[in-house]
């Protein structure tokens, strides 16, 4: 049936043929004014897994996109980038933006083809679209040349919008949790430099209130009502502070030799190096892209860790978070804090909010690395138990919620991937009921 669709309903095109393609442009980094609007500027290291790009790292001015007015792409249209190692990512535009010149972007004609369903067939060719790079070439280059004379089979239009709409509920539903997840990451961080870095409920307790919002009333009560002075300036009366690596386990890891096939082949336990951390969404780490055999995590001194480590990637580049939800090997690109005396999300959140500090005491000449030796002696601020104990919990059920999500996300995403060739190829007949259906 799928067949009988693809010979006599989907008809082959150029990318060429789907409206205008347009090559990015950067403009003079030598002209600030150029920079720091409100226009986002894509590159292709923004197109980070997600389908739809709406916020970038940097932003362009009004100047900064009429000097490059050619660059400029409305919202809706399909980037594809054409340069290295990243060549084949793709991604939809959320609103007008501008593009660098590594990414070609069609600007879909909407009366004849559906932009939605052009950006998921493109995304299953990645493969594809690498290898029609230039041979030959140190660095494999898709000029819009080439670009434009790529191949594409499409289904009629009716059938494109339902594809496209079936898919886009995975994609919707993921991207909504990704929010609530930013949501609730924001809600735990609020509370932990309340609590913890400006010591709010403190200085009101001193400025005799009775109750602190958000913190439970026996907690308030025994909290202290003054600051004193510290090597950490002014901090509640009876805290303290030590170093790190006096309040938490703090280990490193290694990378099984690759040339040993029993240390890989087969292997079913996760091995996290900064590459997983890089690509996460949210700060809670399910699953690695590679995993090692028994005998693997034998040969790494730190093992495996228990569900709950926080892991900190000390280099390459530094400053990458999570909390493991899976026991969990890591490579020596990793510090990896075992916490069994305060609450991992204490720790998570005091990493985070310390991390220039952490930056500050790394070495190295090639490219910055903070070792286990420098990254012990940092230190912490301890609350009291009751205190500390109470935010765990709170701070517990946040990241609860945010794993949950990503749980789910993962599930919806599989799914999606499984039901992505198939329905672009034909194999699997859209129903006439979900033809017209809003994604929603």
């Amino acid at each position: 049936m799928g067949d009988e669709l693809s010979q006599n309903n989907y008809q082959t095109v150029e990318l060429g043929d789907l409206g205008r393609i347009v090559t990015g442009k950067t403009p003079s980094t030598k002209v600030p004014e150029y920079f720091g609007g409100d226009i986002p500027f894509v590159t292709p290291s923004d197109m980070d897994g997600r389908k739809t790009i709406s916020s970038t790292d940097r932003y362009l001015t009004q100047d900064g996109a009429s000097a490059v007015k050619s660059a400029i792409v409305p919202e809706g249209s399909v980037m594809v980038s054409c340069i290295g190692s990243d060549l084949g990512k793709v991604a939809f535009t959320g609103r007008m933006s501008v593009t660098n010149q590594q990414i070609n972007t069609i600007i879909v004609d909407r009366d004849r083809f559906n932009a939605e369903y052009i950006y998921y067939d493109l995304s299953t060719r990645q493969n594809e679209l690498k290898t029609q790079g230039a041979s030959g070439s140190a660095v494999p280059i898709l000029n819009k040349g080439h670009f434009s004379k790529l191949h594409i089979k499409l289904p009629p239009l009716d059938t494109q919008a339902a594809i496209a709409n079936i898919l886009s509920a995975f994609d919707n539903k993921i991207e909504l949790n990704r929010q609530i997840n930013r949501t609730l990451e924001a809600m735990a961080r609020a509370i932990f430099k309340a609590w913890f870095v400006d010591f709010e409920p403190v200085k009101a307790k001193a400025a005799s209130a009775t109750s602190f919002r958000g913190m439970p009333q026996d907690v308030f009560d025994q909290l202290p009502a003054k600051l004193t002075e510290s090597d950490l300036g002014p901090v509640p009366e009876g805290w303290t502070h030590l170093p790190i690596g006096d309040l938490v386990e703090v280990v490193g890891g290694g990378t099984p030799s690759t040339k040993n096939s029993d240390f890989w082949e087969q292997g079913e336990y996760p091995f996290c190096t900064p590459k997983d951390l890089s690509k996460l969404s949210a700060p809670i780490l399910l699953d690695t892209e590679r995993h090692i055999t028994r005998a693997g995590v034998d040969k790494i001194s730190s093992r495996q860790l228990p569900v709950g480590t926080v892991i900190l990637s000390s280099r390459a580049p530094i400053g990458y978070l999570a909390l493991a939800e899976t026991p969990v090997s890591v490579n020596q690109g990793i510090i990896a804090m075992v916490t069994g005396k305060v609450p991992n999300s204490y720790i998570l959140l005091w990493t985070e909010e310390n991390m220039e500090i952490i930056k500050s005491r790394a070495g190295g000449s090639t490219f910055a690395e903070i070792s286990k030796r420098n990254f012990r002696p940092i230190p912490v601020l301890r609350p009291d138990d009751t205190t500390l104990q109470t935010f765990g919990e709170i701070a517990q059920s946040l990241f609860a919620r945010i794993a949950s999500n990503e749980r789910e996300s993962w599930t919806l995403a599989a799914i999606r991937d499984t039901l992505l060739p198939k329905l672009i190829s034909g194999e699997i007949r859209v129903p006439e009921a979900l033809e017209g259906a809003d994604g929603g």
